[in-house]
């Protein structure tokens, strides 16, 4: 055994020698004080008063200071509907846009992993011309939306039709896996404000709604990406003997595959859920002050007076509330997704 082998590979605890054991508890323990100082930070914060924060750091309370409420007081009493809203905002986004993306994107994760599917490239090209000439439209000549959008679908099936027979080159699965995920890679700044002009259009701008389709699109990459990775590890063999049993597709996919995929629908969900829960400049558009939500609200707090520091901490705090809950409570599924992700990869 190479001497660089025996220094990686894992031992167990039982079998390690007391110097071993040591040194991993004592790389644990000093791990751990490194990733729970910045959240013993922003408690420590919310305590202080805007003296002791301006003053320099200070680390103990009760020692380098006396701990105060006021920072609780302000959130929860002086704002008060002001937190609130923006709170119940977050939640009813990034709930309802990951429920809204887990089912579309495992379904489109299914059916990429389980049929073949070949469009025709001359077909993408009309709808993508079809497509901006609608925007055009509604844009530049003032037509109605949902008559550019009836009108240009309507051509599109008509010329798809007519057309169809001569288009050759066409995609595949792994070409239309790829153009999903690219999606994701482009940056979120780049759709911000056609997107905004989108929804100014047709009267949804600064509403739940407009988030929710916005947070469910945009992470649907991920959850396709994610759960195709998921799909294909499950064999086809029970879907196969329930098909012949009589199993519709559908059937088939909520009875069976999913309660198989269910660490990773755990771990996706949970992921796609902090990104909607954290995003920022998306809602920084799309909202003012009927569908403000948290991340929103903690940055208003650095205003003409300077960042208010010890108001974020008690803001972040609440925000981070949830998600520690549900990752505590999720913890048994998510190791068995990450297992899973790992053991493919």
């Amino acid at each position: 055994m190479s001497i660089l082998k025996r220094l990686t590979e894992p031992k167990s605890l039982e079998t390690m020698s007391p110097l071993g054991a040591v040194l991993v508890y004592g790389g644990l323990i000093v791990w751990s004080l490194v990733v729970l100082f910045p959240l013993y930070w922003i408690v420590i914060t919310s305590l202080k008063l805007p003296i002791h924060v301006s003053a320099g750091p200070v680390y103990l309370p009760f020692i380098d200071f006396l701990p105060s409420l006021h920072a609780w007081e302000y959130i929860f009493v002086d704002l008060g509907n002001d937190t609130l809203r923006p709170y119940m905002n977050s939640i009813v986004v990034a709930f309802v846009s990951t429920a809204l993306a887990m089912l579309i994107g495992s379904m489109a994760a299914y059916a990429l992993s389980r049929l073949e599917f070949a469009p025709k490239f001359g077909s993408i090209l009309l709808f993508i011309l079809l497509g901006a000439l609608m925007i055009v439209a509604v844009a530049g000549f003032g037509v109605p939306w949902w008559i550019a959008a009836v009108v240009a679908l309507a051509l599109f099936l008509l010329l798809a039709r007519a057309a169809g027979r001569t288009m050759r080159a066409s995609l595949g699965n792994g070409d239309i896996l790829f153009w999903i995920i690219s999606q994701r890679i482009l940056p979120p700044v780049v759709a911000a404000l056609p997107i905004y002009v989108m929804f100014q259009t047709i009267g949804l701008l600064d509403t739940r709604t407009a988030l929710i389709a916005t947070y469910t699109t945009v992470n649907l990459p991920i959850v396709v990406w994610l759960m195709y990775d998921f799909f294909v590890t499950i064999p086809k063999d029970l879907e196969e003997s329930a098909s012949l049993d009589g199993a519709s597709r559908f059937a088939i996919f909520f009875g069976i595959v999913l309660p198989l995929a269910r660490p990773g629908l755990v771990a996706t969900s949970l992921l796609v859920l902090i990104l909607a829960w954290n995003e920022y400049l998306l809602a920084l558009f799309l909202s003012s002050a009927n569908a403000q939500t948290m991340p929103v609200l903690v940055a208003a707090q650095n205003a003409t007076r300077g960042p208010q520091w010890w108001y974020m901490s008690v803001l972040i705090l609440l925000m981070i509330l949830p998600v520690i809950f549900l990752t505590l409570l999720l913890q048994r599924f998510i190791a068995k997704g990450m297992l899973l992700g790992a053991v493919k990869g």
